[in-house]
């Protein structure tokens, strides 16, 4: 099924533009926001204030949510600590894990092309005593599970490894490694973030320990994500990043942000119940995309997961391309009709290519740069049409343009 949306309107333009950058967020599905509308205006207590109605309608909201959020993971609804997003469940699981006085080994092993709110984390507890180990990915940015088993030492705390990247889109082989993990005893975070929508994440058969997710990847509001921490086999203990009042059961202090968390939680309902449907559908925008942009380009090269493989090893909303001779970021300026983008949305503060794409093993795409196509709910074939062919005009264009305008990186 697919659910409308207001088209967008920009001055000057005549035809709406297609929103093709899910991965760095997705629109707020309209019955979430219906969900939401109540806790701005009649349920706006503070859910910590326990002395009138006001309060106590707010913790229930909250705690519905919670098992909501729950019930996608399949976990205790306890173990579900609620956040700013992911990029702070990111920093408490690996900061938390690292800096808890029961912590033993001061080693943890995550990969190269992880995000960079487990990347940066990690490189200052580097600068406080900490080893890390930064695995390498395979050409198509898939890490090994070889590779981690051979990292583990004595002396490790704690292995990071995405789900699923958010820019190539590529799946880490997640459950193998969450397996190998348990037998060697080693704690497991793993964030889920651009999986969740797409892909069953329950905490057991991912063999995770701790879990990040964000609402607004996944049609939920911006500003509000969770972290699963699990209480048994074995009990996770976190040093918390956030200090004053003790919310969330010690973890997370500060007000919670009642109305977001309630569109959480029914954007985790909607997964649920709409996932394995919504993902056959995006594969086969996905796979039409693809096709079209081959047949017009040929020369396009895939970055990640080879085609044969995308429907299993690959994110079904995720495409991401290079054209040799065009830069990415001179395309993304042309197009004024698709919204694409060129790396991960979290990064812009810093001017430079993906780092995600400079670790495959390839010498194009470190050249021209990547072009992260994200699909998503409310996209249309008839989009995809239409960007294709607006995407294939545009490349052929640049290609003519004369030197003095040369679109290549150097």
């Amino acid at each position: 099924m697919v659910f409308s949306r207001p088209p967008l309107t920009i001055p000057g333009m005549t035809v709406a533009p297609i929103y093709f950058d899910c991965h760095a967020t997705t629109p707020c599905d309209p019955r979430v926001v219906e969900a939401m509308a109540p806790t701005f205006s009649e349920d706006f207590g503070n859910a910590a204030s326990r002395q009138h109605v006001f309060g106590w309608r707010a913790e229930s909201l909250v705690e519905a949510a919670r098992r909501q959020v729950a019930r996608l993971i399949e976990c205790d609804p306890r173990e579900v600590i609620f956040t700013s997003g992911a990029t702070e469940a990111d920093n408490l699981a690996v900061r938390g894990v690292a800096m808890a006085p029961t912590t033993k080994g001061r080693h943890i092993v995550t990969c190269v092309t992880e995000h960079k709110a487990v990347l940066d984390p990690c490189q200052q507890l580097e600068s406080r005593g900490f080893r890390v180990t930064y695995l390498p990915v395979r050409g198509d940015g898939r890490v090994r599970v070889e590779d981690v088993e051979r990292a583990v030492t004595p002396e490790t705390a704690l292995v990071s490894i995405m789900y699923a990247n958010n820019e190539i889109g590529t799946v880490h082989p997640v459950p193998e490694i969450g397996r190998l993990l348990k037998k060697k005893r080693v704690l497991f975070h793993c964030d889920a973030v651009q999986a969740l929508p797409h892909l069953p994440c329950q905490v057991d058969e991912l063999g995770a320990d701790l879990l990040s997710l964000s609402a607004h990847k996944m049609y939920g509001p911006k500003g509000v994500g969770a972290l699963y921490v699990r209480r048994r086999q074995p009990r996770v203990r976190l040093e918390p990043v956030i200090l004053g009042g003790g919310h969330e059961r010690g973890l997370r202090s500060g007000t919670l942000n009642v109305p977001g968390v309630v569109g959480f939680g029914r954007a985790c309902e909607i997964v649920a119940s709409e996932r394995e449907g919504a993902a056959k559908r995006l594969a086969v925008l996905r796979n039409r995309l693809l096709e079209k942009l081959r047949d017009e380009l040929p020369e396009m090269i895939i970055n990640g997961v080879a085609p044969e493989h995308m429907n299993e090893h690959r994110l079904p909303n995720n495409l991401n391309v290079t054209f040799p001779g065009v830069n990415a970021e001179h395309l993304l300026k042309a197009l004024g009709g698709v919204a694409v983008a060129s790396g991960s949305a979290c990064s812009t503060a810093v001017a430079d290519s993906s780092y995600v794409l400079r670790c495959l093993d390839k010498p194009e795409p470190k050249e021209f740069g990547g072009v992260r196509i994200g699909l998503g709910r409310f996209n249309t074939s008839e989009e995809v049409d239409r960007a294709a062919e607006e995407i294939t005009t545009t490349v052929k264009r640049l290609r003519a343009a004369p030197p003095s305008t040369s679109t290549r990186c150097d």
